[in-house]
């Protein structure tokens, strides 16, 4: 599956409904990654207190990837190069 986030409330949300599709306690995920739970919990409520080696050790955990796109490309009709 793939999710947007185009806000930190919305990634906060995003890395729980991955985590919680693993049926993983916030507990579980932060020993995966060596954390403590509060971090599974700020990284889910206030993810712009997160720190980007944080955000990449998560989703390695999670198994998930983060993958950017080019907005103003997917409006443009493709043409070849």
């Amino acid at each position: 599956m793939e999710f947007s986030a185009h806000t930190p409330e919305q990634l906060g949300a995003i890395l729980r409904g991955f985590r919680r599709e693993r049926r993983l306690t916030q507990q579980q995920l932060a020993s995966k990654v060596g954390l403590a739970q509060k971090a599974i919990s700020v990284a889910e409520t206030h993810p712009e207190r997160m720190g980007l080696p944080r955000l990449f050790q998560l989703l390695a955990a999670l198994d998930v990837e983060l993958a950017l796109r080019d907005k103003a490309a997917q409006r443009r009709p493709r043409t070849e190069w």
